[in-house]
């Protein structure tokens, strides 16, 4: 397939009158317009406004995606505890399928291509069949939880890790090595020693699989961390393993001096989602000051209901925004690097090889955007657009892989109306009240 626009190939590399040209799964040349079309005259051509590398979303929770607005305006773990855990908890297998097919659509529709996903407890084999099914790329992982939790949720602990090792023989590397595992504490909080460490051991045992995480989101998390253990909440998960370069942080909120030294000395992962910071009022990730430690950071939406949307344009332009506004500096974070961190950042959150930029040679996930927008007028600088103005009902073209899961606005993998419509119905139904007070009861 011939791809003509306005190449973005990374942040530094941009074509304003170029073609991608791909052949099976992987880039196979990266030019000027008139030179490929003349070369590659004989393979299907479409054009659209821009073409970037697809996005990397981080840090997601496709399965919260029927919570979508029920729980606004509450505290972390009021927010978790009284609403988020007892709606996992209610799910079926077939709506846990649907919630996950809602997220990964809602993503696939506004340019993300690959996600680190943390699921839940239960049914999470639906989830990594939905991904499979739609084409998304994904780093998923059931969720362990075996402490603090509600009925529903609570798990053995040793029955835990035996569910995530047969999920890992099963999904780690299926549909062509665009899905793999991650192994899933939810956090500290809701994960005894022996399952942090179980799932280290875990992880270890299989190449490739990584760990996902929370970490230091929020204050009252830290105090609970360190009621239990003593120490400091990323001291105590680099005591169980739980850093290095395969483990994904998400949020980083709160760290102090040594425990960003640890960050940086063990290259583990930072994941900012800072919508779903300031929507639940937990605080501004230090993410200037990781960057300058060399701290590899990704970007990530979290779940629809701490932050209401999938869309990595609206979080590339939130993450900007608020380190510029907590530095009280505007050459922090400019679009470039913000861009980074949504592309080749979060490619190597994930562990995916030769992802993040438009490369010869690089895997064919490509995302291409209309630009006939009022608020696109003029287009003086595309990165900015893209980092500042651009949405994702901009994207009218994603590829993962090399196969084209939409194209002009439709996804052709899967019905999407049906989805929304199934999803709509079941979040309308569900009843947590018994779950809730299960819940309640474990609030630490």
């Amino acid at each position: 397939m011939l791809l003509t626009g306005t190449v973005v190939a990374a942040s530094e590399t941009v074509l304003q009158d170029g073609a991608v040209v791909v052949s099976g799964d992987r880039i196979e040349a990266v030019g000027s317009r008139a030179d490929l079309e003349a070369q590659y005259a004989d393979h299907e051509h479409q054009s659209y406004d821009v073409l970037l590398p697809g996005l990397v979303g981080g840090h997601i929770h496709s399965v919260q995606s029927l919570g979508r607005g029920i729980a606004d305006d509450t505290e972390l773990l009021d927010w978790l505890f009284d609403y988020i855990l007892p709606m996992e908890a209610s799910l079926t297998a077939e709506e846990m399928e649907v919630a996950a097919k809602l997220g990964y659509l809602e993503m696939i529709e506004s340019g993300t291509t690959t996600c680190i996903d943390h699921l839940s407890v239960a049914h999470a084999d639906r989830a990594f069949e939905a991904a499979g099914e739609i084409g998304i790329r994904g780093v998923l992982g059931k969720v362990l939880m075996d402490q603090r939790s509600p009925d529903g949720l609570l798990e053995d602990t040793q029955a835990a890790l035996d569910e995530s090792e047969r999920l890992i023989q099963q999904y780690h590397g299926a549909y062509n090595d665009r899905i793999r595992y991650a192994v899933t504490p939810r956090f500290a909080v809701s994960c005894s020693e022996a399952c942090l460490r179980g799932a280290r051991e875990l992880a270890d045992k299989y190449d490739g699989v990584r760990i996902h995480t929370h970490a230091s989101e929020n204050q009252s998390e830290i105090e609970t961390v360190k009621e239990d253990t003593g120490m400091r909440n990323i001291h105590w998960l680099d005591e169980v393993g739980l850093t290095g370069e395969d483990v994904v942080l998400a949020h980083c909120v709160w760290t102090d001096e040594s425990e960003r030294e640890v960050l940086a000395e063990t290259g583990t992962h930072v994941t900012h989602c800072p919508s779903s910071n300031m929507k639940l009022a937990s605080g501004i990730a230090p993410i200037w000051d990781y960057r300058d430690r060399g701290i590899n950071v990704a970007i990530g939406n979290d779940g629809p209901p701490c932050n209401n949307t999938l869309d990595a344009f609206t979080e590339m332009r939130q993450a900007s925004l608020l380190q510029k506004v907590d530095q009280l500096d505007p050459t922090v974070t400019p679009a470039a690097e913000i861009f980074e961190m949504a592309t080749r950042n979060g490619a190597k959150a994930a562990g995916f090889e030769k992802l993040g930029a438009i490369r010869e040679g690089w895997r064919a996930d490509i995302v291409g955007l209309d630009t006939d927008r009022t608020r696109a007028t003029p287009l003086h600088d595309v990165l900015s657009h893209l980092v500042f103005a651009a949405h994702g009902d901009d994207v009218r073209f994603t590829m993962v892989d090399g196969n084209v899961l939409m194209e002009h606005g439709e996804v052709t993998t899967i019905d999407a109306d049906a989805v929304r419509s199934r999803a709509s119905t079941m979040g309308l139904e569900m009843d947590l009240e018994d779950a809730r007070k299960s819940a309640q009861e474990q609030k630490p």
